[in-house]
């Protein structure tokens, strides 16, 4: 780390501010409430949840930490939220900055903008009809301040996070964001006047309003590929970040065209089989524990997914007490059986970059009625296949790069992915999908085990190389992402 940890928020010089706190009082069904009065507390809420400030922290030096409603690696939040508006009742046209430590909007470009949005995204049919986007844009500095070079996993991890919190805010106000992961970089950036050497945008959401009948949407595919990278240049200190958002950059207009993903799930009786990773790892005689558990209940109105949103804390130590399958089964029901919450009023098929690359294993140290062990989860029978016995808890330390979360985890969560075929699918830009998919799934992952009672935390920092061998898990699946779960020792902070 060189110099003082970089600020947290974006500031602009010129613009207009619209103070969004005031309509938090606002319920969204209040009769009282005016029409616009109630369209902006549907605004409000929703952006608070997604990336709103949770509760402010000063440190014995006197500086204030922020935390936030999407965890962050290290508490840097690199990621920064935009929305581009078409001109609707609310937002006249033009380019504004989500203000978190103010919860505020701050719109700093007035024109419409709309059809360089379209043109940028290749005409994705979902911006036909909406009338405001979400980008996700990623500060390279906030995370390499840190982190380095390896910065970048980090990135898309924190934003795959955001993008988890954009789809279940969504569900508490009537919005539905439709993922656009392919579309040009450059115009994007230009398009929100950025520096791409030091910010790029990361991922782009159309976000429906299910209030009005045109923006009910059909599913439609979310990624387009970038081109391979004839050869890796030989990189200085520093530079591997910056490569690596290039690299994975959509960089020419090619004549690309988006497809009907898939029949919706909800009219389905059982999950879409190219939503989820195929059923692999079917070994014979090997124990199969099935994870059919009814859904969590979130409350009437969604009211208890609300407040989880906003008091998710990851958690710093655990006590090393065991779990129950019963909880286990309820996380992962959660994350990979979204159309079980249809009747809650979430979305039962929520938008990936690719989550058919993405394969789930789960190391078992402490979990009651469920022998210690590694398992792969089917996502499709809702099964947990032991793979090897054994108990993991030093390894799962030394994996964790020390990290006592490991060792006293009841459970830890490996996603992981075949890097060859994610990039001979997508291009380059496969490590980017696959890690925004592998924070999305963290967060609700997180989301899950927080209105479970449990404590919750992802590693992004791990002894790549060496996950595979210790736990048996096959030298082609590519670790992404670490999630440990267990119970909580003491109240931690994010």
């Amino acid at each position: 780390m060189q110099g003082p940890q970089p600020e947290p928020f974006k500031t602009y010089r010129l613009g207009t501010e619209i103070d969004l706190k005031p309509y938090l009082e606002e319920s969204k069904v209040n009769p009282e409430a005016t029409a616009d009065e109630r369209a902006w507390a549907r605004l409000s809420h929703f952006l608070i949840n997604v990336y709103g400030l949770t509760a402010q922290i000063q440190t014995m030096t006197g500086q204030m930490f922020y935390l936030r409603s999407a965890p962050s690696a290290g508490g840097l939040y690199p990621t920064e939220v935009y929305l581009v508006s078409r001109g609707n009742q609310l937002l006249p046209a033009g380019l504004y900055n989500y203000q978190a430590r103010t919860h505020a909007l701050w719109r700093f470009w007035d024109d419409h903008i709309w059809q360089s949005l379209q043109s940028a995204c290749f005409w994705h049919p979902a911006l036909e009809t909406t009338q405001v986007a979400v980008i996700l844009t990623s500060v390279f500095y906030r995370s390499a301040w840190r982190y380095q070079d390896r910065a970048y996993r980090r990135i898309c991890l924190d934003a795959g996070h955001v993008l988890g919190n954009l789809e279940l805010a969504g569900a508490l106000v009537d919005y539905r964001p439709h993922l656009i992961g392919g579309y040009l970089d450059s115009a994007i950036n230009q398009m929100l006047y950025l520096d791409p050497e030091t910010e790029g945008a990361i991922a782009v959401a159309a976000l429906a309003d299910m209030l009005q009948v045109e923006q009910n949407l059909p599913h439609l595919t979310t990624t387009q590929p970038s081109p391979l990278q004839a050869q890796v240049p030989q990189l200085a200190e520093g530079e591997l970040l910056p490569f690596m958002h290039q690299a994975t950059s959509i960089q020419q207009d090619d004549d690309f065209r988006w497809h009907s993903r898939r029949p919706s799930v909800a009219d389905q009786v059982g999950p879409a089989s190219t939503a989820i990773p195929d059923d692999k790892y079917n070994f014979p005689f090997c124990l199969k524990v099935t994870t059919t558990t009814p859904p969590i209940d979130w409350d009437t109105s969604l009211q208890g997914l609300e407040k989880t949103l906003l008091r998710r804390r990851s958690t710093r130590e655990f006590s090393g007490t065991n779990l129950t399958l019963e909880e286990l089964n309820a996380v992962l029901d959660f994350v990979y059986q979204p159309y079980h919450y249809i009747e809650q009023g979430l979305d039962g098929d929520p938008d990936y970059c690719d989550l058919s690359l993405i394969q789930t294993f789960v190391a078992v140290s402490g979990v009651d009625g469920l022998d210690t062990g590694c398992y792969y989860y089917a996502p499709l029978t809702q099964e947990l296949r032991q793979i090897r016995f054994k108990n993991f808890r030093p390894e799962l330390q030394y994996l964790c790069l020390g990290q006592n979360l490991g060792h006293d985890a009841g459970a830890v969560v490996f996603h992981t992915a075949d890097l060859k075929a994610a990039i001979a699918r997508h291009g380059e830009r496969g490590y980017r999908y696959l890690h925004l998919d592998a924070g999305h799934l963290g967060q609700r992952l997180n989301v899950a085990a927080v209105r479970l009672g449990l404590g919750v935390s992802g590693i992004g920092g791990f002894f790549d190389d060496q996950v595979n061998e210790v736990l048996g898990i096959p030298a082609d699946e590519a670790v992404l992402y670490i999630t440990t779960l267990g119970r909580p020792a003491a109240a931690t902070i994010s």
